[in-house]
């Protein structure tokens, strides 16, 4: 309720935003040889935003203020070889999703890879008490849900990255069976009904789409 009048200001100033929970997004994007002039127009729409917030009794939390850069290596190469004073970010999280400058999602795939495969170890232990289908529930819902959220983005990253979250699957699948390590993981995927981590990204897309048809077709009705 408070940061609400935000949406108005922000615009105003011509740039993009998300306002969520605790947090606010400012997007802009600009042609590596506009970087300068750019970063003057955010400089002051920050100075603007913290002055709204000032005179709304609200703060502006400069120390959980990140400034990331987006682009192709060639891209930001130019701008890395001007002179700037602002400091950027490698990565930031957005929303529980790591994004880093050249969108390679590394930092990202490393972080749930820990995560899950902490889980995993979690369930292995326990496995003995659980039947089949409460083990593949606990799975589906403590990992799966993990390599499935935001998966849409994973869509066209090089083949050993997917290869990476294809690994985290392999292990929980051998986890709820269970299975031994070297058992071939194609019939233990096929036996608990799920599909592969590349073909789950498609499926994600493909439903976004169809969703997207029935929406557009639902409105032009």
């Amino acid at each position: 309720m408070h940061t609400t009048p935000l949406s108005t200001l922000i615009p105003s100033l011509s740039l993009y935003h998300h306002l969520c929970a605790d947090d606010t997004q400012l997007f802009l994007n600009f042609h590596p040889s506009d970087f300068q002039a750019n970063i003057s127009h955010l400089q002051n729409a920050l100075t603007q935003i913290t002055s709204w917030m000032t005179s709304n009794l609200l703060s502006l939390n400069s120390s959980k203020t990140e400034f990331l850069l987006i682009g192709l290596k060639w891209q930001l190469s130019k701008i890395h070889n001007s002179s700037t004073s602002i400091d950027t970010t490698q990565s930031a999280c957005n929303l529980g999703f790591i994004f880093d400058k050249h969108l390679s999602f590394f930092d990202q795939i490393s972080a749930l890879s820990e995560s899950c495969y902490h889980h995993i170890r979690a369930v292995r232990c326990i496995r003995p008490y659980l039947d089949l289908h409460t083990a593949k529930t606990v799975a589906t819902s403590i990992v799966h849900s993990k390599l499935d959220y935001c998966n849409s983005l994973y869509y066209g990253l090089p083949k050993f990255q997917i290869n990476r979250l294809q690994h985290i699957q392999n292990a929980l699948a051998r986890t709820v069976v269970p299975a031994p390590k070297l058992q071939h993981i194609a019939p233990i995927l096929k036996s608990l009904h799920w599909l592969e981590v590349s073909e789950r990204i498609e499926y994600k897309i493909i439903s976004h789409l169809q969703n997207y048809q029935y929406h557009s077709a639902f409105v032009s009705i």
